[in-house]
């Protein structure tokens, strides 16, 4: 009998000294403008990803918007689930106004419980003129 009171005794000193598991998150994002001549074109993407002991969660969002004084404009975002718990997204926006343009792109991406990825890539040209690039990244982390 002493034995075995023996053995709980270290069972319940073991629970208690066992670390909790640590809760991990991880969030970021990038974003980008580009403007000439009477046009514009702005993007943002951000998402994150937290895990804990009672599960893992991931979110992704972002826009964008184009403007021109006397051209067209358009935007759009499209967000999808990539492989398993994955999240995906890509956002445009552009205005042209004849051959004078902006444009903005962003891609983000989230994996679930380990990193968040985003790119912007941004471009405006005039005609007669070089095209101006940018361009704004966060690697896996």
């Amino acid at each position: 009998m002493t034995h075995s009171l023996k053995w709980a005794a270290a069972a319940v000193l073991l629970a208690a000294t066992s670390p909790l598991a640590a809760q991990t998150s991880t969030t970021g994002g990038t974003g980008g403008s580009a403007a000439v001549g009477g046009t514009s074109a702005s993007t943002l993407g951000t998402g994150g990803t937290s895990t804990s002991p009672t599960g893992t969660g991931s979110s992704i969002a972002g826009g964008g918007s184009a403007a021109a004084a006397n051209g067209k404009a358009q935007s759009g975002t499209h967000v999808n689930q990539g492989n398993g718990p994955n999240l995906n997204m890509n956002t445009r926006a552009q205005a042209h106004d004849g051959g004078t343009f902006s444009r903005s792109q962003t891609r983000t991406k989230v994996k679930a419980g380990e990193d968040v990825q985003s790119t912007t890539r941004t471009m405006t040209h005039q005609p007669g003129s070089k095209p101006e690039k940018t361009t704004t990244s966060i690697p896996a982390q």
